[in-house]
């Protein structure tokens, strides 16, 4: 097994304002991903969903300035962290994750022998 870091981009959306429906179909489509992985041979071993863009801190040397480095349509809204069999599984999985811009998928590096 492997582990990988699925990321999921997506418009900027500040969901505090969303409907209890918007929020709770969004939910079922996460709560569907979610129990594809086992199916898969895929374990979830984290995640979460991230505040929107605006509530980012960002630091470039000493410099710390509100919001995001760039304006940009698609933001990081979450991430996956997944132990899959191979690259081939987790970009399987990862096609099926409910985003309405795309997903990236990385290895995580094994940084235990540094």
């Amino acid at each position: 097994m492997a582990e990988y870091m699925i990321m999921i981009f997506d418009p900027d959306t500040d969901w505090t304002s969303a409907s209890e429906e918007e929020f709770a179909e969004v939910g079922r489509e996460f709560n569907a991903f979610e129990a594809a992985a086992e199916g898969m041979g895929i374990k979830i071993t984290g995640g979460n969903a991230l505040q929107p863009a605006s509530t980012a801190t960002s630091i470039r040397g000493d410099s710390v300035t509100d919001g995001p480095f760039i304006e940009s349509k698609e933001v990081l809204g979450g991430y996956y962290l997944i132990d899959a069999p191979d690259l081939d599984k987790a970009l399987a999985y990862a096609r099926l994750c409910p985003t309405a811009a795309g997903v990236e998928v990385r290895p995580i590096m094994d940084v235990s022998g540094m």
